[in-house]
């Protein structure tokens, strides 16, 4: 079959399509035919060797798709052969067919065409689970996320707006912070010339932010916290190491929680696939969550469409399609 091939780590380069051995559903997975897959910020870190793969987990990069079931493995119930699907998943999407565990996959939502519905999985399964399973954003409460116009940054406004909380985001323009207020963030902050900390202190502080960061961020997410505030990190973009003042976290009585949805267990996944489809795709089908796609590349220009999300100068998200 058809798929990207990385000669070795490095830069975009390094990507393009061959053949590849086809692959077979195990038991309680289906098998895809890919009609799309999405550009996700960890799958340039696993090009340039930064982000090894989960144990028995494919070699291919890509950790989302669209598409439609070719094959049963067995055991598998509530799915048939051509049922239009997306899929979070721990590897594989860059191909022509992936093997999906059963409980990862997730019907295409309403009125979102199948290649759109590429670029949903993992945003929506990884802000959902962070912000609302794991922090449990109430209504009313103030809500921080950094990298507004990215992929996670579109859902997360989105999302938080709808379920009635107030969302301050940083960007890095005037354009993309346009993009984010007409996704319904209440305050726009750009990083370049304002300080986030100040903006959220004047308001009471953030009661969860959502952090993609990491080391760079921590002392003034912290700060930025209000009282009884949760910092969720689910990136390293800037570093993984920083001190902790623990008598800041302290006094604030704060939490911080790092998480990662790639290497959870096949069941962790499945539950959190079943609340999207449950909390989630409904907001879809009404219009007031949709996926943001900034271009829609053939799976040929991989290399084009990494060194775009390099550039950081998109916003939402990256398909390739094939």
């Amino acid at each position: 079959m058809r798929a990207v091939i990385a000669s070795g780590p490095g830069g975009p380069e390094v990507l393009s399509v061959g053949e590849v051995p086809d692959v077979a559903p195990a038991a309680g997975e289906v098998l895809v035919e890919v009609a799309a897959t999405a550009v996700n910020r960890a799958d340039t870190l696993q090009r340039q060797g930064f982000y090894p793969v989960p144990a028995g987990s494919s070699e291919i990069i890509g950790l989302e798709c669209s598409g439609t079931i070719v094959e049963l493995g067995a055991g598998v119930e509530g799915w048939a052969v051509g049922d239009e699907v997306c899929a979070l998943l721990t590897g594989g999407g860059y191909a022509a067919r992936v093997a999906v565990p059963a409980g990862q996959l997730m019907p295409v939502p309403e009125g979102v065409s199948l290649v759109d519905a590429a670029c949903l999985p993992e945003v929506a399964c990884t802000v959902w689970s962070n912000v609302f399973m794991v922090a449990a954003l109430q209504p009313g409460e103030r809500f921080l996320v950094h990298g507004g116009a990215g992929g996670i940054g579109t859902m997360a406004i989105q999302l938080a707006t709808a379920l009635s909380a107030k969302v301050f985001t940083t960007a890095g323009s005037a354009e993309k912070l346009a993009v984010c207020a007409d996704l319904g963030a209440d305050v726009t902050i750009n990083y370049r010339d304002e300080d986030f900390v100040e903006v959220l202190k004047a308001d009471g502080g953030a009661d969860v932010i959502l952090d993609n960061m990491g080391a760079k961020y921590l002392a003034r997410n912290v700060d930025a916290l209000a009282t009884s505030g949760r910092l969720v990190i689910i990136g390293m973009q800037g570093g993984t190491k920083a001190e902790l003042d623990i008598s800041a976290l302290l006094r604030k009585r704060g939490a911080v929680i790092a998480t990662a949805l790639r290497s959870r267990p096949p069941a962790e996944k499945a539950a959190i696939c079943a609340e999207v489809v449950e909390h989630v795709w409904p907001l879809v089908a009404e219009g007031s969550v949709k996926p943001i796609v900034h271009t829609r590349l053939p799976l040929a220009e991989v290399a084009a469409a990494h060194q775009l999300m390099a550039d950081s100068d998109h916003i939402g998200k990256i398909v390739l399609t094939l």
